[in-house]
């Protein structure tokens, strides 16, 4: 979201005398999310945006001013980073790579190494540096609840090479095992299902609405929605519904890593 936005929406409310509190009573919001959308890490509704409007008296301003969809996705990601960060549950699902946040440092720099146009190997270790920044998120041991829905051509593509992946596959055994992170793998034999056409990440707060991040080549984007977030939420449950359960789940993941040379 433009900053843009968020400065225009502080600027009027401190011009009305109010709080980020009062704002959110009159307008039927939450704090957080009030000042989520000052720091340009949020985008309201359009129904939040008539809200505000009606709380500040600013005719349709906020409503008709809405940022557009055009945004950089790296802009995106960093709104989705930023939330990530403080989300109390978080539901992944990935079609072809292991989620970021479950990333070990060589796979990480595999994925990493062959952008367009190649990185500098300093911009890669920057991104690989960053991408486990991310991860740490996994030290405490219950927040956030982490749930991983992956493809079964998550473990299939042989990303680094045999070794890279045998580490990469054990390490999420390892995380499913210690109950930090609960995994399903979708099999190929499922065939075609609504949302395996880009990521999907679903994230809930304490203070907040849930909201939800797709991604794709070259397009991300930060949903809050409630329509649409919902929408996202039920697709994701449709195709866990198609998963394999835990413990079957868990026997595919060491059955790949033992295929790449894993031995325990």
């Amino acid at each position: 979201m433009s900053t843009t936005y968020g400065d225009w929406l502080k600027q009027q409310r401190e011009a009305a005398g109010l709080t980020q509190q009062q704002l959110a009573d009159m307008a039927v919001m939450t704090r957080s999310h009030i000042a989520h959308i000052e720091a340009g890490r949020r985008t309201p509704s359009k129904e939040d945006a008539r809200r505000l409007d009606r709380a500040l008296n600013t005719g349709d301003v906020l409503s008709s001013f809405l940022p557009q969809d055009d945004a950089a996705m790296e802009d995106y990601f960093e709104a989705a980073r930023q939330l990530e960060q403080q989300a109390t549950a978080i539901r992944e699902f990935a079609p072809t790579f292991v989620p970021g946040i479950l990333q070990t440092e060589r796979y990480a720099r595999a994925l990493l190494s062959v952008g367009y146009p190649p990185a500098s190997d300093e911009e890669c270790d920057r991104l690989v540096v960053t991408r486990l920044e991310r991860s740490k998120i996994l030290a405490s041991p219950v927040t956030p609840v982490v749930w991983a829905l992956l493809d079964e051509a998550v473990l299939r593509r042989p990303v680094g090479g045999p070794a890279v992946m045998a580490e990469q596959i054990m390490h999420v055994v390892r995380l499913t095992e210690n109950r930090r992170v609960r995994t399903h793998v979708i099999p190929y034999s499922v065939g075609a299902y609504q949302i395996l056409n880009s990521t999907l990440t679903l994230m809930w707060f304490e203070d907040q609405p849930p909201v939800a991040y797709s991604e794709g080549l070259q397009i991300g984007k930060v949903h809050d929605s409630p329509a649409v977030v919902e929408r996202l939420q039920g697709a994701y449950h449709l195709a866990l519904s198609d998963a394999l359960p835990l413990q079957e789940s868990l026997a595919l993941l060491r059955a790949t890593a033992k295929d790449y040379g894993h031995h325990d």
